[in-house]
């Protein structure tokens, strides 16, 4: 074979490379993953999320991004199991998700952070950020963490005021807690001061688990408790049927932080929206999918809390609603 053969066979071989490797190289960008991978972790059971993750896919929705479609979503619940949510953020971490959703109360987001501080999170539950570390500033973040804070906890006081409105006089009113809560001391303390400054008798009732509700709700009826101020965690909010069941049968009128549980039966829910929150949630991740920062991202803040009254509770338990009361409802299901 003369040199210029040898010449010419390689070039048409060089050629079949090419050709080849035109071939092959998109299918090799193809293999790659067509759409982003989002983690929503939780403290909730699966039972308890359904309308917040509804609410979470509305907000993603609005920006365009639809699941099964140009994005997946990978689900992580702690089933109200705490100690599981450091090795659930851990495993997302591992799946190397584009954004973490961290969602249901304080301990998820710190979680997500403690797990990674490069991924973006997105927080979503009602605890001052700033007070538990997860953000410096509200306006702008810093950072790979910006989110929904709710700030459920912070109108406290003025649920306590509405139960005045309802059972006036001298009584003894108490507040469902959860003391494994990383701001339960300091929703405690809050409570009392805001008790102290109305000069109303209160009392902390700690609850750790489903198991303890029947005989807590039953020592609140034997020592006299005339209303009772439920918190805005997990556990309760989880298991919202079975304590607003239980204020019925015991006939204890109750005042919760969210909408959903005076609509299912409870007397009063004043607080702000938890279904527009997260909604708002999956508008952030949306936003950061498409290029922002979550530290130049200001914590996002309800702007207003709802008062709802459930006319029909407070006929079974003979409660009289003052017009005054009535008249501030946002809502009034009778």
């Amino acid at each position: 074979m003369t040199a210029d053969e040898l010449i010419e066979m390689n070039r048409r071989d060089f050629i079949v490379f090419l050709g080849g490797a035109a071939l092959t190289w998109p299918m090799e960008l193809n293999a790659q993953p067509a759409t982003p991978i989002v983690g929503f972790l939780s403290n909730r059971s699966t039972a308890e999320s359904g309308n917040v993750v509804a609410a979470f896919r509305e907000g993603l929705n609005e920006a365009g991004f639809v699941e099964g479609h140009n994005i997946t979503i990978d689900y992580r619940l702690a089933e109200d199991q705490l100690d599981r949510l450091p090795a659930l953020a851990a495993d997302l971490v591992r799946r190397q998700v584009a954004v973490i959703a961290a969602s249901g109360g304080i301990a998820a987001a710190l979680a997500a952070k403690a797990a990674i501080a490069t991924i973006p999170i997105v927080f979503t539950n009602g605890t001052d950020p700033i007070k538990f570390g997860l953000v410096g500033n509200l306006d702008r973040p810093g950072g790979n963490v910006t989110g929904v804070s709710l700030f459920a906890a912070a109108p406290g006081a003025k649920r306590l005021e509405l139960l005045r409105e309802l059972v006036p006089g001298p009584a003894l009113f108490a507040v469902l807690a959860d003391p494994t809560n990383a701001d339960a001391d300091a929703k405690a303390k809050e409570m009392q001061a805001a008790a102290s400054a109305l000069g109303q008798g209160i009392e902390i009732v700690h609850v750790r688990s489903e198991q303890e509700f029947g005989s807590v709700f039953a020592g609140l009826a034997q020592r006299g408790v005339r209303a009772l101020l439920v918190s805005n965690e997990v556990l309760f909010t989880s298991r919202r049927d079975q304590v607003v069941a239980l204020a019925a049968h015991h006939a204890i009128p109750a005042i919760y932080a969210y909408q959903e549980f005076a609509a299912g039966g409870g007397l009063m829910s004043y607080g702000p929206s938890r279904n527009d929150g997260y909604r708002q949630s999956g508008v952030y991740v949306a936003r950061i999918l498409k290029g922002e920062k979550p530290g130049d991202m200001p914590v996002s803040q309800p702007t207003k809390f709802e008062l709802v009254i459930n006319l029909k509770t407070a006929k079974a338990l003979g409660l009289y609603i003052p017009p005054t009361l009535l008249a501030h409802a946002n809502e009034v299901i009778e």
